[in-house]
């Protein structure tokens, strides 16, 4: 049941007196809740978080400490997945994220599934998150970006305006999807991806220098991704080549074990 909150806990957490907040969502300490703003029942809002102005939070949604979520964004509804059937699954954010306006995220389809998002990430303007999707820590989703169900993204993964990934597709860490590209199988970590569909370019090399890896570590990684992507072999005998001639270095690890637990294929 949807109720107003009284005058002394709107003051308490700063709730604009237009605002509908169910009596079985939690609320934390100095949470900000704008004009016209639904808080549907079984939520869990951390304390600091701010939400604007005609946002919908839904029910089985919990969102952490500190987040900023701006004016028409929808987080938890259920999910556009055909196969949903009104069982409770949940949607959780983690602390630091950023939703910009207009964003839609969904929670899970099947009973008790979930769709996850990690701490310090931004969601700019039109970007849909789909059920059952699984976002690390620092990713960017930039606007209008667009994930199907199940996609994984691992931390510090990037992308650009208007891409979307496909169903099940895993993008690896600090890896960058450019603008417009479309993703049908799995974007290797480290990479620079663009296209439709997306193949490998090269690198991150700037994404890396931000981060702070090393000169080393990137003349590495550009060794393996040259012998994966340019020398004309078939997977499994590039990575044989890799282990023979690179140091097995935290990069490299991380890079041969996603291209040996992907079950899409990755993309070239």
């Amino acid at each position: 049941m949807l109720l107003e909150m009284n005058d002394r806990q709107s003051k308490r957490m700063n709730i604009h007196n237009t605002a509908i907040v169910s009596k079985d969502a939690k609320i934390g300490e100095g949470v900000s809740i704008g004009p016209y703003t639904v808080v549907n029942g079984n939520t869990d809002i951390g304390a600091g978080t701010s939400i604007g102005a005609h946002c919908v939070i839904d029910e089985f949604t919990t969102i952490g400490r500190n987040c900023q979520v701006f004016s028409g964004a929808v987080i938890g509804s259920i999910t556009q997945d055909k196969k949903f059937v009104n069982k409770k699954s949940f949607l959780t954010l983690g602390d630091n994220n950023v939703i910009r306006e207009y964003a839609t995220i969904n929670r899970g389809t099947g009973e008790d599934s979930k769709t996850s998002i990690g701490n310090n990430c931004l969601l700019m303007a039109y970007s849909h998150i789909a059920h059952d999707c699984v976002i690390g820590d620092n990713v960017i989703i930039a606007n209008c970006g667009t994930l199907a169900g199940h996609v994984r993204l691992d931390n510090g993964a990037m992308i650009g305006g208007l891409a979307a990934a496909h169903q099940f597709v895993r993008i690896g860490t600090m890896a960058i999807i450019g603008g417009c590209s479309k993703a049908v199988q799995d974007i290797v970590p480290y990479a620079m991806a663009d296209g439709h569909p997306a193949k490998i370019y090269t690198v991150n090399t700037v994404g890396l220098k931000r981060a702070g890896f090393s000169r080393e570590s990137i003349s590495c990684l550009k060794r393996a991704f040259k012998i994966i992507f340019s020398m004309g072999l078939n997977t499994k005998n590039a990575l044989t080549r890799i282990n023979e001639q690179l140091a097995p270095t935290n990069e490299i690890t991380i890079l041969l074990n996603f291209i040996k637990d992907s079950e899409r294929g990755i993309s070239k």
